[in-house]
């Protein structure tokens, strides 16, 4: 039976939703923006080989607001695997979640396995975008940088009550063009709205996404894979969200350099990795069942 519960981790509460099972216990983490709902599908191909737990990360969804950094976000993980009495489960994380799988791993060497599926910082420097004219470079990242400044400015927003309607419809148009399931993803807009004081606004807050954005932008993830010593799998994609195409250049170099970066990787020995075919950033809407066989299998060859 599917349980959703609070926690509490004690500067904040946390959501969590445990989807049952007696098969060795999974935490399943959402992207930076997403809470546990965006994560349904695939937890739901995972759930015969795993007991998958779902939770929304500190400034995300139904749990509580807290000052992000590295370690207070894996300290939640932390207490969700107390108070679930998870014992040494496997982390599967998307975008920021797979960050944080990383950041686990390193920490946690006595985890059975990782996997991160595209979890990796976005470009912020020139030495980013490798086979990129410098210059051009430089001008292709200010260019990215103040759309991401735009996107960071509406964090937050306030949505007036005439305007909700219309959002939703447009939420449900975006999960048919997908091919998304749009009850899932119509939970995972709604479970993003704050309601209060006569007011509708959306989450995470402008405090939280700006946190976030300086977070991955100085994150590098060369070290935590060298100090890595348990199991852990990057999936990396292949081609362009639509939102992405504008910068074709920029992104095609980036994955250059993130390929790069997984092959020195795995040259210590824990760390795979592998380019899913036909895959962009949201994989885990593109392809869960694909994913939920390519983390099963690694996790049972590393049990």
């Amino acid at each position: 039976m599917i349980n959703d519960r609070l926690i509490d981790a004690g500067e904040l509460p946390l959501a969590v939703r445990d989807f049952g099972g007696d098969e060795p216990p999974l935490l399943l983490l959402h992207g930076a923006g997403g809470n546990l709902a965006h994560m349904t599908t695939l937890a739901r191909a995972l759930r015969p080989h795993h007991r998958v737990i779902t939770m929304d990360l500190r400034g995300h969804g139904r749990s509580g607001d807290g000052v992000w950094t590295w370690d207070a976000a894996l300290g939640d993980l932390a207490a969700v695997c107390v108070q679930l009495e998870l014992d040494r489960p496997a982390v599967v994380g998307q975008s920021l979640g797979g960050m944080l799988a990383a950041l686990w791993a390193q920490r946690h060497p006595e985890t059975p396995g990782v996997v991160s599926l595209d979890g990796n910082p976005p470009p912020t420097r020139p030495e980013h975008l490798p086979g990129l004219d410098p210059e051009k470079a430089a001008a292709e990242l200010a260019r990215l940088h103040a759309i991401f400044d735009r996107m960071e400015a509406m964090a937050g927003a306030v949505i007036e009550a005439d305007q909700l309607p219309d959002l939703v419809e447009r939420q449900q148009m975006a999960a048919r063009d997908m091919g998304a399931n749009e009850k899932v993803w119509i939970e995972g807009f709604r479970r993003n709205l704050v309601h209060q004081n006569g007011e509708t606004s959306t989450r995470p807050s402008a405090a939280t996404t700006s946190q976030l954005r300086t977070l991955m932008n100085e994150l590098d993830l060369g070290p935590v894979y060298a100090a890595t010593t348990c199991p852990e799998l990057l999936v990396l994609p292949t081609r362009d969200l639509p939102e992405q195409e504008p910068f074709a250049e920029l992104y095609a170099a980036h994955r250059r350099y993130v390929v790069d970066q997984a092959d020195r990787a795995a040259a210590s020995g824990n760390v795979r990795y592998l380019s899913l075919a036909d895959a962009s950033h949201a994989m885990v809407i593109e392809q869960p069942t694909v994913l939920a066989g390519l983390i099963t299998d690694f996790l049972a060859a590393n049990r």
